[in-house]
Order: structure tokens, then C-alpha cells, then sequence
């Protein structure tokens, strides 16, 4: 049961990164926000959706909260984030937008036809997708809307 005037669930994702002001003006190449009520100069809230945030985090913050050395990323890899976007073209946008700010590409564009996706590393190593989905595919789930297509495309 749901209480009426609270917002639900929320997800806060707390990654380590070396330089936060060159972290924040990376991601806000890439079209992120950040929240001030959230942020300070340990910390930056970057809002991600209406209920999701990335807190970008200074190393010396993130070991306090960890509690367990920082893993290298440039050596381990703990976790890959992926963010949606509204269209195929957003997602050439902003993975192009990540490589100009200085990201690196993971791997080409993945295309499934009802869903594209592009993969790159952030300035502090972290794996990030951008992907853009069918709506189609996301109300009916992909193996729904892929036997929707094939029989849509059979011949009659």
C-alpha cells in the first residue's frame, strides 16, 4: 500500500569518482542535472529520473560510506549503469557527447531493432549504456512485441 503524498520508492546509486567538479561538468555535457539541496563539495545528486539519482561522490566520501576499499575500475568492474533516452537519434546524441567530453567507447552501437544502445566509460572508468526502446516493446515486453512484428511482417 502506497502512502498518498509520498513519492514511492526512490533509487540512489553512489559511485566513487576522482575529481567532482570535472565529473559533474562531464555528465552535464551529456544533459544531466544536479540537484544543490543534494550536493555539496564531497557530492553531487544528478538526477536521472523522477525517482532516480547517481550521487557522484568523492573518493574520500565514497570510502567513508563504503566501509570496503574502492576496486579500480580501470581493473574491476562492480556494477554497469544504463539510463533510456526518447529516441535512436538521442542515443547517437549523447553517447556521441560522452566521447567529446572526454569518455571512452565500450563497444559499437547494439541494435535489436526494438531496442539501440551505445556503451562508453566515464572519465573515472565507470561503465555507462544509453539505450533507447520500442514503447511498444516495453508495455508488451520484448518477446511479446518481437512475435507481434514477425506476425505483423508475415506474408498473407
Amino acid at each position: 500500500m502506497t502512502n498518498p503524498g509520498h513519492p514511492g520508492r526512490m533509487l540512489f546509486v553512489t559511485i566513487p569518482v576522482a575529481d567532482l567538479e570535472r565529473s559533474k561538468a562531464f555528465f552535464a555535457k551529456l544533459g544531466f542535472s544536479f540537484n544543490p539541496l543534494f550536493s555539496d563539495e564531497t557530492g553531487a545528486c544528478m538526477l536521472v529520473g523522477e525517482q532516480a539519482f547517481v550521487m557522484l561522490c568523492s573518493r574520500e566520501k565514497f570510502a567513508e560510506l563504503a566501509k570496503l576499499p574502492i576496486a579500480d575500475p580501470t581493473t574491476h568492474t562492480l556494477a554497469l549503469y544504463c539510463f533510456s533516452v526518447s529516441s535512436r537519434d538521442e542515443v547517437d546524441a549523447v553517447s556521441a557527447a560522452a566521447l567529446a567530453a572526454g569518455g571512452i567507447e565500450a563497444d559499437g552501437a547494439e541494435d535489436y531493432g526494438f531496442m539501440y544502445s551505445r556503451s562508453f566509460f566515464d572519465l573515472d572508468g565507470h561503465g555507462w549504456q544509453v539505450m533507447w526502446m520500442d514503447p511498444a516493446a516495453v508495455e508488451q515486453g520484448p518477446e511479446a512485441f518481437a512475435a507481434s512484428v514477425q506476425e505483423a511482417d508475415a506474408p498473407a
